[in-house]
């Protein structure tokens, strides 16, 4: 990153979480918060759980539903170094809270288990305060799903979201892998420059990748009469 001044360039340089003193847990409320950043638009997914604990006590950072009607898993890791220094791999972690999703067959059920004590939670954030946390819940997820048009197809999939100012190699092989055979998990790196006393993140998508013929600049269809071959045959 770079500071212009008139025709001056400063570059500046990327810092770590752990030099801003910021916890996995501070990256987690960012993102809460604003999950625009590792989304298209700010509709394109509603936060409907923190910490959601399955019955064998594994926790997930963030739970949320996007506009495909599907359930997102979002595991977050403040830096390359706590990747490598976790006796269990960032992305096993993330596919075994994950497996839990699929049993959330309904809207209603998934209100009931996650989404209504998430909004109790956090009830100084919705508005209606006559509505019980299960009716604000309900109401808010079939807001999303009727405006996202996704109300029919509701948790046909899971997806998974790793979240990391860097990633090691042995996570984003994995994911690639496990994208090449039809299961979706994305790679974002939320990466942090500070300047003065400001503090600026710049997001990549590492994974997937897009696809490259997106890139490619074509011919035109059209061809000109004058530019046209023309073949004549050599046999008599």
């Amino acid at each position: 990153m770079y500071k212009i001044s008139g025709n001056k360039s400063e570059i500046i340089d990327p810092v770590t979480f752990a030099e801003l003193v910021l916890q996995e847990s501070d990256i987690e409320e960012l993102l809460r918060r604003n999950i625009e950043i590792i989304s298209e638009d700010e509709k394109s997914m509603l936060i409907v759980g923190q910490q959601v604990q399955n019955v064998h006590y594994g926790r997930s950072d963030l739970t949320a539903i996007d506009n495909n009607g599907d359930i997102v898993l979002i595991e977050i890791k403040r830096d390359r170094r706590d990747i490598e220094g976790r006796k269990e791999s960032f992305e096993f972690q993330a596919i075994r809270y994950a497996a839990s999703y699929p049993t959330i067959e309904t809207p209603d059920e998934l209100v009931t288990k996650i989404y209504a004590p998430y909004s109790e939670k956090y009830r100084e954030e919705f508005e209606n305060d006559a509505l019980t946390s299960f009716e604000l819940g309900r109401r808010k997820v079939n807001e999303f799903l009727e405006d996202s048009s996704a109300g029919k197809k509701f948790n046909n999939k899971q997806k998974i979201i790793l979240v990391a100012s860097d990633f090691d190699e042995q996570p984003l092989s994995a994911v690639a892998w496990l994208n090449s055979n039809n299961d979706d998990m994305s790679c974002y790196k939320l990466i942090p420059y500070k300047f003065d006393q400001d503090v600026y993140l710049t997001i990549e998508k590492v994974l997937p990748l897009d696809n490259y013929d997106d890139y490619y600049v074509t011919f035109l269809d059209k061809v000109s009469s004058k530019t046209a071959p023309t073949f004549t045959s050599s046999f008599t």
